[in-house]
């Protein structure tokens, strides 16, 4: 007979073992030293030192800089334009833009991604990968096997397997023409759909995953003006859309995507001022955060000119969306993302070349006064979707 001791310190090993063992927590920042904004217009700098990917770690508090390397990117596209495997050992970030080599005060298409290895110490670069035309937003799918690319210069989408740190071209799906502006490609939570904005022509189109076969389905959602960031929630029943509008003052949206019916379609809209950048959805799906621009990248003449951008909270109510909280962020900011426990937000501000870190306590948003400095503008940032 086992003495009590011994059954007691067995049932302790097996619940142990029965805790899933967890993942490290990377904030990634991909950072573009190529441009500034000068009144109101984004300018080249002279003689720019290197775009460069910054490594944060989340379990630290503050959260701490883990590395910094040299990594090409761009402001240009959603923010989007970084993606971390569900393991976090690699990360994917792609270049929109790169300056002519025959007049370096210009801009032209890129067309490459870089994969990093975030195991290595320090990370580096370990591939480069060409891509379509200007590309944009990067995802991995929850299984790290997969990842979509959207070419904003040719309206398709580049596919790419990955296996341990190999990541290979696998094709490209044509989705529309070259002015239809692809700009971010998410991937459902099981893997077998993903959404695709076109800001160009003012749609979203459904893709159907199998394996490694990515087909268009010719299903295409409408939900406002120029489409452009899109996150779907980790339950995979709805995605949500931000409609960057005309960049005319006006208020512009944020759209709910139900994929729970089918085909997929709207089923709400609501406004949250002008230029909605960045979209994320908490690692729950019950609060969406909204970086908007608010006329913080407006000349300083301008009616619509505000010397601040807003992040705005909504909360999520099955498809409906409800104004939870907002509070002032910085100048042409991008991107957010939450910490994986839903209490941290951070958002990208490109003029002040930091992220700025708030709290989430229920339905209180707080400026915690932490700022994280990284080495350019803060283009995107991203954090591994599990």
């Amino acid at each position: 007979m086992k003495s009590p001791r011994l059954v007691a310190l067995v049932a302790l090993f097996a619940v142990v073992a029965l805790v899933p063992v967890a993942h490290g927590q990377l904030l990634l920042s991909t950072n573009d030293n190529k441009v500034t904004l000068v009144n109101g217009a984004a300018t080249v700098v002279k003689s720019p030192p290197p775009d460069t990917l910054t490594v944060i770690d989340l379990k630290a508090w503050p959260p701490k800089v883990l590395a910094e390397l040299d990594v090409p990117g761009s402001v240009v596209g959603p923010p989007f334009s970084v993606a971390v495997s569900p393991d976090e050992s690699l990360a994917l970030v792609t270049a929109n833009e790169k300056l002519d080599p025959g007049d370096p005060t210009k801009r032209i298409p890129n067309n490459t991604m870089s994969v990093v290895d975030l195991k290595a110490a320090p990370p580096r670069i370990i591939a480069t990968l060409e891509t379509g035309k200007a590309p944009a937003g990067v995802s991995i799918n929850r299984a790290g096997t997969l990842a979509l690319v959207a070419n904003r210069g040719e309206g398709t989408v580049s596919v790419y397997t990955i296996q341990g740190k190999t990541v290979t071209p696998a094709g490209k799906v044509t989705v529309a023409d070259e002015k239809s502006g692809t700009s971010h490609a998410a991937i459902a939570p099981d893997g077998k759909l993903a959404l695709v904005t076109r800001d160009g022509d003012d749609r979203i189109s459904v893709l159907s995953i199998d394996g490694t076969k990515v087909e268009y389905t010719k299903r295409d959602v409408s939900a406002g003006l120029r489409p452009y960031g899109i996150d779907i929630a980790s339950n995979g029943a709805f995605a949500a859309v931000a409609n960057i509008g005309r960049g005319g003052g006006d208020a512009d949206t944020i759209s709910i995507i139900d994929l729970k019916v089918k085909p997929p379609r709207v089923v709400s809209t609501v406004t949250v001022g002008q230029t909605p950048e960045g979209i994320k959805l908490s690692p729950d799906g019950s609060v969406l955060a909204v970086v908007v621009m608010n006329g913080s990248n407006k000349p300083k003449d301008s009616p619509f000119f505000n010397d601040a951008g807003k992040l705005v909270l909504l909360r999520v109510s099955g498809t409906d969306l409800s104004r939870l909280a907002d509070a002032p962020i910085g100048h042409w900011s991008q991107g957010a993302a939450f910490a994986p426990d839903g209490k941290h937000i951070f958002v990208g501000n490109m003029v002040e070349k930091d992220l700025q870190v708030f709290s989430l306590d229920g339905g209180t948003l707080k400026d915690t006064g932490v700022r994280i400095a990284v080495k350019g503008g803060p283009a995107a940032i991203r954090t591994a979707d599990k």
